[in-house]
């Protein structure tokens, strides 16, 4: 059990962030099992330091610097961790005394970017294609909670976050098998990440890095359901097959980048320009088929209540 003080102070610290490097390494443990078999592999580094069970070097996922970071950025925070934390996370793995793990402690700095390296060509084999679906729920994901954050208070988020996750009278508390601390956040504040592999269980790191506290996303199933986005002979008949699948496509809140992603990645692919998009988008939003709003810079749409009525009835007319 870990349980840790929020005084006031921290509430002002307190957002949401999504790690694309966090994502690839609990993905690789849910595969770890055929993985370890790889130890010739050309990710062998990569997949010693990340071994199955609860302990992994912490250094390849770095807590994120902005809410929505991109594999890049943390790749290059990852080749410049601390080579003295990057040795003392390395040295508890399982494999230490394999030949790949005493490559990596015997010269720390060739091994962290071997990691670095190695990690991308995982990335690039195994996730590439799925992260703008998996991107797409962070961000509608992010957005629901910052409102409920702004409109319920932080106890009613916490508690509404995870099972294993509860606030009581101003101490946040985390039930999890890995890690266990009593006492203040620290300094730096808390840093909430929704993730799409790290189900059903949540995990918390912090010394010597600025505290985060992982959950599972709700509605992760959606991510893999979304390769292909169909629309019935009514609808493209009432608005068009363009317009349609556009329309079909937003089932939960998105930018614009991330829908033209999920368009041109279907089966039935639909590349589009992003003005292109943003055009269908504003004649949807204009006859009350989507609603939008802004975060930052990013402007997210999403299906309103009159436009998940006429796809479903289009559905059933079809």
């Amino acid at each position: 059990m870990t349980a840790a003080g929020f005084p006031s102070s921290e509430f002002a610290r307190l957002r949401f962030a999504f790690s694309p490097a966090s994502e690839a390494i609990t993905s690789l443990r849910l595969l770890q099992d055929p993985g370890r078999c790889c130890a010739n592999s050309t990710c062998a580094c990569f997949f010693a330091l990340v071994p199955l069970g609860a302990y992994f070097a912490e250094f390849l996922t770095p807590p994120p610097a902005s809410p929505v970071p991109d594999l890049d950025a943390e790749l290059d925070r990852i080749a410049r961790a601390d080579l003295d934390e990057a040795v003392a996370e390395a040295s508890p793995v399982p494999a230490a005394e394999s030949d790949v793990v005493q490559r990596f402690l015997a010269d720390p700095a060739a091994g962290v970017a071997r990691a670095a390296d190695e990690l991308r060509l995982y990335w690039d084999t195994a996730l590439a294609r799925f992260w703008p679906q998996i991107r797409g729920l962070f961000e509608a994901e992010i957005v629901r909670r910052s409102r409920q954050l702004a409109r319920d208070g932080a106890g009613a988020l916490f508690n509404d976050l995870h099972p294993n996750i509860s606030w009581d009278d101003g101490r946040l508390k985390v039930r999890t098998r890995a890690w266990k601390r009593r006492g203040p956040l620290g300094v730096d504040g808390l840093i909430l990440i929704p993730s799409v592999f790290h189900w059903p269980d949540t995990a918390v790191m912090a010394e010597p890095y600025q505290p985060i506290l992982v959950y599972p996303a709700p509605g992760v199933a959606t991510v893999w359901a979304h390769d292909i986005i169909p629309t019935t002979g009514a609808l493209d008949a009432l608005i068009g097959r363009t317009r349609a699948r556009v329309l079909v496509a937003l089932s939960e809140s998105v930018t614009t980048t991330a829908l033209g992603r999920r368009l041109s990645m279907a089966p039935r692919r639909l590349s589009m320009a992003p003005g292109a998009v943003s055009q269908h988008l504003k004649v949807l939003h204009d006859n009350g088929l989507i609603t939008r709003h802004r975060s930052g810079r990013e402007v997210f749409s999403a299906r309103s209540a009159l436009g998940d009525t006429l796809c479903a009835n289009g559905s059933a007319l079809s």
